[in-house]
C-alpha cells in the first residue's frame, strides 16, 4: 500500500528546517521537499543554548515551543507546495534541534528540542519524534541513526558501499556487499560545523559557499597535524560527537600553541582538510572494505572544493553523491526521519547496534496526537 509520510529536521548548523514529503511504495521516493530558514533572532538563541549560559531553563522553555512552531510551519509550507492535503499523510517524523549531545558522560543524554506536541497540535498531524533516547537507555550512543535508512535504501549486492553524510558532523555507514557482513557507522568528526564558523567569523557569511575562502588557502601542515592529534579522531567506534565538541575554541587553542600559522583562507583550507583527512583516514582502516565506492549527501556534497579533496583522501575509490543512485543528498536525512517514523508505527526496529553500541534492536521515538 502507498503511503506518504513527512520528515523534518534541523542539523548542527542550526539554520533551517528541512521538511521531506516521502511516498512508500514500499521503497521511500521523495515528493517534495523544502527548507525554511530560522529567524536571525532564534538562531542566535539557539546557538547561544548550545553553549553553557545563563537562566537556560527559562530560555530552553521557550525555544522548544518556538522551533516546534517553527517545525510546524515548515510542514505547511511543503504540504501547501506539494499540493498535498494533510489527510493524505500517516504521521510526521520529527527528529527536532539538537543542542546537547553527551554519549561519554557517567550519565549519558542528548537533547533536542522542538516540541511534538506543538508540532502535532499545530498541523493537526500524528507526529513520532524523541528517537534517540531509547537507544541511549540501551547502552548506546543515540548516533547515528541514519544508517539503517542507508541500509534499506542504498546496500548493494555487488559493490562495497559508503554512504558518507557530511553535516555540521561527519559521519559515514558501511554498506558491505556481504550480506554476511554487518553494517556498521560512526562520526568521524567535523564536517561543516568548523567551516561554517570560521567562514563566519573572519567574512560574516554564514558558509563558505563552493569553498571559495578554502580554495584561494594553503594547508598549513603544522596545525593539521596539531588539529588530527585530538583523542576522537583515535577512538574506535562505535562513536559519536557534535559540534559542542569541535568547537572555534578548540581551534584557536591550536592556533595560539602554534602562533601565526598564515591568512585567515590558510585556517580555512586546513579545516576543509581536516574533514577530508580523517574521514579519509576512518574510511581506509576499515576491516574487509578496500576502495569501496563512497556516495556523499549533505551540505558538505554541494562543497567542490571539499569533494575533491575527499577523491584525494580516497584514490582509490569513486567518490560521488547519492544523486548517482536516485536520491537527492540534500534531503537523505530529512528521508530518513519519515523512514524512522514508518518504522515505529509498524513497530520495526530504527537502530543498528553495530552502529550505535546498543544491546538490541529497538523501536525508537514516541507518538504525539494532535487530539
Amino acid at each position: 500500500m502507498s503511503e506518504l509520510y513527512i520528515g523534518a529536521l534541523s542539523g548542527t548548523s542550526m539554520d533551517a528546517v528541512d521538511a521531506a514529503l516521502v511516498r512508500f511504495d514500499p521503497l521511500p521516493r521523495l515528493v517534495s521537499a523544502t527548507g525554511l530558514p530560522y529567524p536571525a533572532s532564534l538562531r542566535a538563541e539557539l546557538t547561544a543554548l548550545a553553549t553553557p549560559g545563563p537562566d537556560e531553563i527559562d530560555r530552553l522553555g521557550q525555544a522548544d515551543v518556538r522551533v516546534g512552531r517553527h517545525f510546524a510551519a515548515a510542514i505547511a509550507a511543503l504540504l501547501a507546495e506539494a499540493g498535498v492535503t494533510k489527510t493524505s499523510v500517516r504521521a510526521i517524523g520529527s527528529h527536532g534541534q539538537t543542542l546537547r549531545h553527551r554519549p561519554r558522560l557517567e550519565a549519558p543524554f542528548t537533547l533536542q528540542i522542538g516540541d511534538p506536541n506543538v508540532i502535532a497540535v499545530e498541523t493537526g498531524l500524528p507526529v513520532v519524534a524523541d528517537f534517540r533516547r531509547k537507544d541511549m537507555a540501551l547502552g548506546g550512543q543515540g548516533a547515528p541513526l541514519v544508517p539503517a535508512f542507508h541500509e534499506a535504501v542504498f546496500r548493494s549486492a555487488h559493490r562495497d558501499r559508503i554512504v558518507l553524510n557530511i553535516g555540521g558532523i561527519a559521519n559515514v555507514t558501511v554498506l558491505p556487499a556481504r550480506s554476511d557482513f554487518t553494517v556498521t557507522g560512526f562520526d568521524t568528526g567535523p564536517g561543516n560545523t568548523l567551516l561554517d564558523r570560521w567562514c563566519h567569523r573572519v567574512t560574516g557569511e554564514p558558509m563558505d559557499r563552493d569553498g571559495q575562502l578554502a580554495a584561494a588557502g594553503q594547508v598549513r601542515p603544522d596545525l593539521l597535524a596539531r588539529l588530527q592529534s585530538d583523542a576522537y579522531f583515535h577512538q574506535p567506534p562505535p562513536k559519536s560527537t557534535g559540534p559542542e565538541q569541535f568547537t572555534l575554541e578548540w581551534v584557536d587553542a591550536h592556533l595560539a600553541a602554534l602562533g601565526p600559522v598564515g591568512s585567515s583562507a590558510d585556517v580555512q583550507a586546513t579545516l576543509l582538510a581536516l574533514t577530508a583527512e580523517t574521514i579519509g583516514a576512518e574510511i581506509r582502516r576499515l576491516p574487509g572494505i578496500v576502495a569501496p565506492d563512497v556516495f556523499v549527501c549533505g551540505g558538505g556534497a554541494r562543497n567542490p572544493v571539499l569533494m575533491q579533496a575527499l577523491q584525494r583522501a580516497l584514490p582509490g575509490s569513486k567518490v560521488d553523491r547519492t544523486e548517482a543512485l536516485g536520491v537527492p543528498g540534500e534531503w537523505v536525512e530529512a528521508m530518513a526521519f519519515a523512514w524512522l517514523a514508518r518504522q515505529h508505527l509498524e513497530k520495526r526496529p530504527g537502530n543498528l547496534p553495530a552502529v550505535t553500541g546498543a544491546r538490541r534492536l529497538a523501536v525508537l521515538g514516541g507518538l504525539f496526537l494532535p487530539e
